[in-house]
């Protein structure tokens, strides 16, 4: 085979995109998923010693408690901060009302197969009644956490910032009363 048949023979071959081994792999689905939650303070209008936020404990593949705040995904016809209410009263038995808008999180994480980037919106929320229940199957343990023990507490950076976050708005609302 002369040079200009061997030349013409690879322009006729059609080009592959990356090695073989990715060639058989099927790409996998990213989807976008949003939810919402928040940080529920019981004593929010009392003295910062007495302030406690329902934190729930959720077991991860490991065995491991993991505490954070409660969330879930938003539906159809739902506002953020609606689903953030409905949210913290299914996974931790408390009602609460939003006073204000702390912040998005968001993640990416494989599961079944598709890749997800995930949106959590949060709120800070004043607790207004209910009972502390661990009666949601998503949730393994739920808690009463003073404030000031958040950080310890939270597994994940992003919601330690969030409570931090927290913290600071509510040092301001608490000097705006004044």
């Amino acid at each position: 085979m002369s040079p200009a048949d061997r030349a013409n023979s690879r322009r006729r071959q059609p080009r592959r995109r990356g090695s073989a081994a990715n060639a058989a792999k099927p790409r996998m689905r990213t989807v976008r998923e949003t939810s919402a939650g928040g940080l529920v303070v019981a004593g929010l209008d009392g003295p910062g010693e007495q302030r406690s936020a329902a934190l729930i404990g959720r077991t991860d593949r490991r065995g491991r408690l993991l505490w954070s705040l409660p969330k879930g995904h938003i539906e159809e016809g739902e506002t953020a901060e609606q689903t953030a209410i409905r949210e913290v009263a299914e996974e931790t038995g408390i009602n609460g009302v939003v006073v204000a808008e702390l912040g998005s999180i968001d993640y990416w994480f494989v599961t079944e197969g598709r890749r997800v980037h995930k949106t959590v919106h949060h709120y800070l929320m004043r607790s207004v009644g209910g009972e502390l229940s661990d009666a949601d199957v998503e949730v393994t343990q739920v808690a009463w956490v003073p404030l000031s023990e958040l950080d310890s507490r939270l597994a994940y950076a992003d919601e330690r910032r969030l409570a931090e976050m927290a913290n600071r708005l509510i040092d301001r609302m608490e000097t705006g009363k004044r």
